[in-house]
């Protein structure tokens, strides 16, 4: 895959902006490194003219913009996603990639949407919004003041995805988030039918795990089909034995 088609399936998907300013910059941003698909979360309404003036040559990144009411949606068909975010919590994951290490990910990542996703300007994105992605990266930024603009971020990262990110050959296809979240919901069904969880959030967290890892692995749709076969495989056994055993 060349460089251009690289970065050419990047999107930046911006939830719930709260200021169309920064929407404006984003496109200068990702328009300056070759990074032109833009995905806005949520259902405000923004100023054109305030958006226009700071995208500059960059507008037409803002007309071809998509828009979903819900962030589940607009990733549905990745194959990576990616939470930017540097607050680490106990709901969160438990590493995130460097910006560079980003890069690597991505440009090893077979054929299909690669998302990257920021959240608001106040306080970024939920844990649950985090948990919708797959991965995490972090901007390394100083302790006395860590934060940092929106547009900065975005420009930060896709330089960084820009710089990094040379023509490199990509054999296998993964399949989308989706088809993940599909096999994992499988597999949490078979461990739960076999009475594996004993906490009340476990399935969840299995869930969320197992869907993570699937995006993670890139996995094939030949792959998934097998690791969905393991778990369903896995329950029968048990029944089958339970069957012969009160036999």
């Amino acid at each position: 895959m060349d460089q251009q088609t690289n970065l050419g399936r990047i999107q930046i998907v911006l939830v719930d902006t709260q200021d169309g300013a920064n929407i404006g910059s984003t496109c200068r941003a990702m328009k300056t490194m070759g990074i032109t698909r833009l995905v806005l979360v949520g259902d405000r309404e923004y100023d054109e003219n305030r958006v226009r003036t700071l995208a500059l040559h960059a507008s037409d990144v803002w007309d071809n913009a998509k828009r979903f009411s819900s962030l589940k949606e607009a990733l549905s068909e990745s194959v990576l996603t990616v939470a930017a975010t540097r607050r680490r919590g106990k709901f969160r994951k438990s590493s995130a990639l460097h910006p560079t290490q980003l890069s690597e990910v991505v440009q090893k990542t077979g054929e299909g949407l690669v998302s990257i996703v920021f959240g608001r300007e106040s306080d970024g994105l939920t844990d649950e919004e985090v948990a919708m992605c797959a991965q995490v990266v972090t901007i390394p930024t100083s302790e006395q003041f860590p934060s940092l603009n929106l547009s900065q971020a975005v420009q930060i990262i896709t330089f960084t995805l820009f710089d990094t990110i040379k023509t490199y050959p990509v054999q296998a296809n993964p399949v989308t988030q989706a088809r993940c979240e599909e096999a994992a919901l499988k597999a949490s069904e078979a461990l739960d039918g076999i009475g594996y969880f004993k906490l009340a959030q476990e399935k969840l967290w299995t869930f969320r795990f197992l869907r993570d890892v699937y995006e993670r692995a890139a996995l094939t749709e030949s792959e998934i089909q097998k690791m969905e076969k393991v778990f369903v495989k896995m329950s029968r056994v048990k029944a089958h034995k339970e069957i012969e055993d009160d036999v």
